[in-house]
């Protein structure tokens, strides 16, 4: 393994690649919906230091422009940053086996109860666990950019576009991209 120092913390590159699998495997195990892109992000950066905050963003930004699962892209771009195209494998196989796994198991269940009446109220449930967890973590992910003017404007109207006039996401990003991109040109303050 070989580390460099940045902004005061140190950066640790090229991971075992077993140890790649089972920390990706340990978050395919343990978290569900959007939670997966802040365990990533606490394994990848805050607990085993691989890849730095800003690191991290980048590749997130990146994963959200590219088709598929924010979190596998971001498996994907992180194996590959960090231990080349067999990480990026192997990172990507630790992220989806439990949840593939899971998922066939509880399919296998609900084929046989599904006209069970209490299976849409366990459903509903989720469905709320899963939008709370989905916001604390976008508070999460977000918390340097809750404090700009900038960014706060760009949240409030994306979320006004997709929420009360219900615009498809490719129109959002139509209409946000090129205002971001304009805010947040280099040589302007945030």
């Amino acid at each position: 393994m070989t580390s460099q120092k940045q902004d005061d913390v140190t950066i640790t590159k090229s991971p075992d690649l077993r140890d790649l699998f089972v920390q990706f495997l340990i978050i395919g195990a343990v978290s569900f919906g959007g939670g997966i892109i802040a365990y990533e992000r606490i394994l990848l950066v805050e607990k085993r230091k691989w890849l730095s905050a800003d690191e991290f963003m980048a590749y997130l930004a990146i994963s959200q422009t590219m088709p598929g699962l924010n979190s596998v892209n971001l498996a994907v771009l992180a194996g590959d940053h960090l231990r080349g195209a067999v990480g990026a494998i192997i990172a990507t196989l630790g992220l989806i086996f439990p949840g593939s796994l899971l998922v066939l198991g509880i399919g296998m269940i609900y084929a046989s109860a599904a006209d069970h009446p209490s299976i849409n109220l366990i459903l509903a449930g989720i469905a709320a666990a899963a939008t709370g967890l989905l916001a604390a973590i976008t508070y999460k992910i977000g918390d340097a950019h809750w404090r700009h003017v900038k960014s706060l404007a760009i949240i409030v109207f994306t979320f006004i576009l997709m929420s009360i006039f219900k615009l498809a996401l490719p129109y959002v990003i139509l209409i946000m991209a090129p205002i971001s991109i304009y805010l947040y040109r280099p040589g302007q303050s945030q």
